[in-house]
């Protein structure tokens, strides 16, 4: 009964209507479909993801681990001066203090606090300074305008320190590190302006020209001179014009000419370095000592204890002079060991910079390298007599206390770039969210002609 229907035939009339019907409904099905779509919201485009930013030449993604080179250099510049600060301080430290183990146990302790942040500055991603620039900026600028109004310690005419329940801190020493980490993320920032006086050169010569005077007006000329010509290397490196270079320093030139011969004590030592023995007695004192110390050396020296200059001889022995006892006790051989270890740890700051994994951390490791390297060679040539007496100390090796744990710290960070760890995966997001947004407004801004 129910096969009759499904075997009936259609008939020629219905088949000829179907086909008139068919055209008619297809076009109005197409026109009601277009109608629709005019009707919905037009969905948006997705942005193209942001391309990966093409690392530095000679820059790769694998990790180089921990420089062993540089910790082994940094170890033994830290050993050798524990063992110096004793030698040159024991006779002093009794005298004033009854104990011939003052300024070692101190000395030591600090050592330890600082060996403490070597392992954080080296644990910690070197990318999570970029937060902090101001912050750390501002702080520092606040310390040593503190140190101007008279807030902190007055110590032989300077006033450096700020000093609390028996612990003394420099401000100037946290400088260093705050000057380098603002420099190298200014200098990142604007790397594709550098060529530009008013955005390149100008912002970064007036900050660090601020922290420049505040140090000066301790008074503290030696460190004044490390931080600016950081600050001219650092310029140079990231691209400004040499010719803006030059224009600074011949500005500076007078500056400099005024603050020497301005002040009676420091003439009297610029006169000094000219001719020592002529002011044996008075500013050529010290100078003259250094050297008595640094000859009496010798090949290999009178060996570790046997110095005589330490005895009320030579001022500031532990500190400022701290190289002279190296080379009266330790001779040729033990100051060529010290400035052998100082050139490898900045072989490896370079090395550091030249493989950092951004341009924030090639211009870090440049800043923490050159003020560590500088530093110590201008403390070299202060007790050589190569220039004019400074009290600067010699890092890792003069008695110290933020000195020697801030210098630690950033060395730890030195090794953390070093180190070419892969960025975190905050970061990674962080940066591909940034990408997102900006390729976003760009195609809202640029308008594509349609064709004609």
């Amino acid at each position: 009964m129910f096969g009759g229907k499904k075997n009936r035939k259609r008939s020629p009339k219905r088949d000829k209507t179907g086909e008139l019907l068919a055209k008619p409904l297809a076009a109005a099905r197409a026109a009601s479909a277009g109608a629709l779509q005019k009707l919905r919201p037009a969905k948006k485009k997705r942005a193209p993801a942001a391309a990966p930013v093409a690392p530095l030449p000679g820059q790769q993604d694998d990790p180089r681990g921990l420089d062993l080179l540089m910790v082994a250099a940094i170890i033994c510049l830290l050993g050798l001066g524990m063992v110096m600060v004793f030698s040159s301080s024991a006779v002093f430290a009794s005298h004033k203090y009854s104990s011939h183990f003052f300024f070692f146990k101190r000395n030591l302790i600090y050592g330890a606090i600082g060996l403490v942040a070597l392992f954080a500055g080296w644990k910690i991603d070197y990318g999570i300074y970029q937060r902090w620039v101001y912050p750390l900026l501002i702080a520092c600028l606040l310390l040593l305008i503190g140190l101007v109004a008279g807030l902190g310690t007055r110590v032989d005419g300077a006033m450096r320190w700020y000093r609390f329940m028996g612990v003394s801190f420099q401000p100037s020493e946290m400088a260093k590190f705050a000057l380098a980490v603002y420099l190298a993320y200014s200098l990142a920032k604007k790397r594709d302006a550098m060529r530009s006086f008013s955005m390149g050169f100008l912002p970064h010569l007036c900050v660090a020209g601020l922290i420049c005077l505040l140090i000066v007006k301790q008074p503290d000329l030696g460190t004044t001179a490390v931080l600016g010509v950081v600050t001219l290397l650092m310029l140079f490196v990231a691209g400004t014009k040499l010719s803006y270079i030059v224009i600074s320093l011949m500005v500076c030139a007078p500056i400099g000419y005024q603050l020497i011969v301005g002040t009676p004590w420091r003439l009297r030592r610029f006169l000094a370095f000219l001719d020592p023995w002529a002011y044996r007695q008075d500013a050529g004192y010290q100078i003259s000592e250094s050297l008595i110390s640094i000859g009496s050396g010798g090949l290999l020296g009178l060996g570790v204890g046997d110095g005589k200059q330490k005895l009320f001889f030579l001022p500031a022995s532990h500190t400022d002079f701290i190289f002279a006892i190296v080379g009266e006790e330790l001779g040729l051989v033990g100051l060529a060991v010290v400035v052998l270890l100082f050139g490898v740890i900045v072989a490896r700051g370079v090395r550091a910079a030249l493989g950092a994994r951004d341009l924030f951390g090639t211009y870090l490791a440049l800043g923490i390298t050159s003020t560590i390297g500088l530093q110590a060679l201008f403390h070299m040539c202060v007790v050589l007599g190569l220039v004019p007496t400074k009290g600067i100390t010699l890092p890792l090796m003069s008695y110290g206390g933020s000195a020697l744990v801030t210098t630690l710290f950033s060395l730890g960070v030195l090794l953390n770039i070093a180190a070419r760890n892969p960025t975190p995966v905050k970061v990674k997001l962080a940066n591909a969210r940034a990408g997102e947004v900006t390729n976003k407004r760009k195609v809202v801004k640029v308008q594509v002609a349609e064709e004609s």
